[in-house]
């Protein structure tokens, strides 16, 4: 016990950053007041207290920071700013970790009462909307709250003109009431189910995720961000420098050439970049083409490859590598024509050795792990060419990361796994626990079960092991007709491949 507190201690005096319960334990309590547990510790405090300048009298105010770390996210610093001869009082959220390497955006389909308390992070980026009323809250001061709590923001400043309105505009103030209406139901559960979302370029916004998720409830994707969004965040002008000697922006997309690098001359030269202008891109071969970074918008180099799958198709595997911001990524693109089916391929895993499979999960696909309870939606991972056990690391590693409060430095693994942090509902964290503890004995192949990969554009793929590399009986394959919906998201009812009598 003592070399937990020790532990504890020490891991906040050697980063200000720490979840509120490790904060307190650091401290102990005397008469109802806290104090260190040591004298080295005399200079510890959690909320420090600082003398600013009331805007609203130019009066002395006092501003409250506190640093810390909460679950499921990042590091964060709450301040709240009072002033005792006006009573003005506000309170804000800041990102105190880094701009994350791509934009995030959530969506959360609300369906129960009890999916409101889920807690959200907005920052001051961010764009929140509420997608059936077509309302959306623009960038502005950081907010920690739940779904509840933001819809009472925005009802609170819908209402906050109606007297005015109703005076002056009689037809706006019935339009606004409606919504006020529905805002209201909605926020007390009573109109289900609706849908919210929060775009983030800066990647540092968060939608708590449900335990148990189903009907694609909760989804997550990450973008690279365009040159108008890194110049926002501070991170690069909005159109990128022109090279010496290229031809004047006039606005227009220049047509673009992969080159290869290749050596000419004596040794010690530079690369010399081979246009790939109607040359054939060979398999196994390596292919550069200098591309903007979408974290720094930088000059990158993208790295691609393409490779003949047996018994599947041609995929491209490209990296994404920037020497300015150490930006890295990676993807797999099939290529070919769009099948008229999809495709649902199902594998049993029945031994470890199944966990050695070759396995290729494209950016449209679903995977579903019915008895451990995973549900991957498309776009959530992007394109993946690995293993089995590679694929089931990656979603425990990103959801575990997500939900719980990892810290790298606990020497406990266990501890590491399953540190739910102060805010987390011990309910609530039994059924995480229990979740990551059937995904880490899927990962080992201690238990059986069956992989479903859902694809519509039929681009995944799973290795066969038996000599031929066609009749597994561990693995099954079924096509599948295209919604009318499906195929509009994903474009192919716009595609147009024969002339008609419009053109």
């Amino acid at each position: 016990m003592a070399d937990n507190d020790r532990r504890d201690s020490r891991e906040l005096h050697e980063s200000p950053f720490a979840t509120l319960a490790r904060q307190v334990a650091g401290l102990r309590v005397e008469n109802g007041d806290t104090a260190p547990q040591s004298a080295e510790d005399n200079d510890t405090r959690l909320v420090e207290i600082i003398d600013s300048l009331c805007m609203s009298c130019e009066e002395t105010g006092e501003t409250r920071m506190l640093l810390t770390k909460i679950p499921y996210f990042r590091e964060i610093i709450l301040t709240s700013f009072s002033c005792s001869q006006c009573g003005a009082f506000n309170t804000d959220i800041q990102s105190a970790g880094q701009i994350q390497e791509r934009g995030a955006k959530y969506s959360l389909k609300v369906t129960e009462p009890d999916h409101l308390e889920r807690q959200i992070v907005k920052s001051d980026t961010a764009v929140f909307r509420l997608e059936e009323l077509d309302i959306e809250m623009p960038p502005g001061h950081g907010q920690l709250t739940n779904i509840e709590g933001i819809l009472l923001e925005i009802l609170k400043d819908l209402e906050s003109g109606q007297r005015s309105r109703k005076k002056e505009d009689p037809d706006l103030w019935e339009k606004v009431d409606v919504v006020v209406q529905s805002l209201l139901k909605r926020s007390m559960g009573q109109e289900l189910p609706f849908t919210i979302t929060i775009d983030d370029p800066s990647g540092n916004s968060w939608i708590e995720p449900p335990s148990q998720t189903s009907n694609s409830q909760y989804q997550k994707s990450e973008y690279p961000r365009t040159a108008e969004q890194n110049a926002s965040l501070g991170l690069g002008q909005a159109t990128s420098t022109e090279r010496p000697n290229s031809p004047p922006s006039n606005g227009i997309t220049p047509h673009v050439i992969p080159a290869i690098s290749t050596s000419a001359g004596s040794a010690g030269d530079n690369p010399v970049p081979t246009p790939l202008e109607d040359v054939d891109i060979l398999a196994g071969h390596n292919y550069s083409l200098e591309t903007p970074c979408p974290g720094c918008t930088h000059p990158a180099h993208l790295n691609l490859q393409l490779l003949n799958i047996p018994h599947f198709k041609e995929v491209i595997v490209s990296a994404v590598m920037c020497t300015h911001c150490n930006y890295r990524s990676s993807d797999v693109k099939t290529g070919g024509a769009v099948p008229s089916h999809g495709k649902r391929i199902f594998l049993d895993v029945r031994s470890p050795r199944d966990l050695g499979r070759d396995i290729l999960k494209s950016e449209t696909c679903r995977v579903l792990i019915p008895q451990v309870g995973v549900e991957v939606e498309p776009g959530t991972m992007g394109g993946r060419f690995t293993t089995v056990e590679g694929l089931l690391t990656q979603i425990r590693d990103d959801l575990r990361g997500t939900v719980f409060d990892v810290d790298e430095d606990d020497d406990d693994d266990q501890q590491m796994q399953y540190h739910g942090g102060d805010s987390m509902p011990d309910a609530k964290k039994q059924v995480w626990v229990s979740f990551f503890k059937k995904l880490d004995a899927a990962i080992a192949g201690e238990m059986h079960y069956t992989i479903e990969l859902d694809d519509p554009l039929a681009n995944s793929y799973v290795q066969s092991l038996t000599p031929d590399g066609v009749n597994d009986e561990q693995v099954r394959a079924e096509e599948f007709a295209r919604s009318e919906s499906c195929e509009e998201e994903l474009g192919i009812s716009d595609m147009r491949t024969k002339m008609g009598a419009d053109g």
